[in-house]
């Protein structure tokens, strides 16, 4: 985007939504609340601004403030708005039976994903019944260039597409094994696209390795990734394999029921 083009991107924003957008994502932080001063000081805002901006969004109940230490905290409107964002997504619907049935299968964690602004978004997971899982949760976001769920996405872009990411987002290392050369990944992009999945082996976390392939969506288009992750101990030779080929058929399983539906 170009600087003429940023600069009408912003004044077609509203300022008082734009601040407050920001203090639910500063709220959204802090799940037992943060004193006015606190969200001042975050925000880098005057309190006065702030305490109106927090007494809409109380109105709204987008926030909450607690009667005890008058500490501000997210509003249950915005679970409930959640959940209506939740139900409306098709995929998580299409894509559960199947997920349940690779866990089943393996007895290892099975994640749904999207990219969302450069990163990528988790959807669903299913967890194993063993001790031993992976640390995530839906709602959380990592970086395309290291995930499995996020290269399988990010093969999908064009070279325009890929720059871009690349300016805005970088190859930051999240362990030592972590792809950081950009004529690295654009490699690596490339066998995924003729390979049809991705691997994440050890680069968001040490000791991890993870499959994902590509979901369809009703458009053709590459918009979801399923994977399967576990412990780099218990992925390898045959299994590994097993793995691979159930991976891809799940998602080309999912990307058939989302189409029904």
């Amino acid at each position: 985007m170009g600087e003429n083009q940023a600069g009408a991107a912003r004044s077609h924003t509203v300022q008082s939504v734009e601040r407050a957008i920001m203090l639910l994502d500063i709220l959204g932080g802090k799940a037992d609340g943060m004193s006015l001063t606190q969200i001042s000081q975050q925000a880098g805002l005057p309190k006065s601004t702030i305490h109106g901006l927090l007494a809409t969004l109380r109105e709204g109940r987008l926030v909450e403030q607690s009667d005890d230490t008058g500490n501000y905290r997210l509003g249950v409107r915005l679970f409930e708005l959640g959940n209506k964002v939740a139900r409306s997504w098709d995929i998580r619907e299409a894509a559960l039976p199947i997920m349940r049935r690779l866990n089943k299968e393996f007895g290892e964690t099975v994640h749904l994903g999207a990219e969302d602004n450069g990163e990528v978004l988790y959807l669903e997971k299913i967890e194993p019944d063993s001790l031993i899982s992976i640390v995530s949760e839906v709602g959380i976001r990592l970086p395309m260039h290291c995930s499995g769920l996020g290269k399988v996405l990010l093969a999908q872009k064009s070279a325009t597409e890929f720059k871009r990411y690349l300016s805005q987002k970088g190859l930051p290392a999240l362990t030592s094994r972590t792809i950081t050369s950009p004529k690295s990944l654009e490699k690596e992009l490339a066998q995924i696209r003729e390979q049809g999945y991705a691997m994440d082996d050890g680069e968001t976390m040490e000791g991890l390795r993870c499959v994902a392939a590509p979901i369809t969506d009703r458009d053709g288009r590459v918009r979801f990734a399923v994977s399967l992750a576990g412990q780099v101990r218990d992925m390898y030779g045959t299994r590994l394999k097993r793995i691979i080929k159930e991976t891809k058929l799940a998602a080309k399983d999912i990307s058939t029921r989302f189409l029904a539906q």
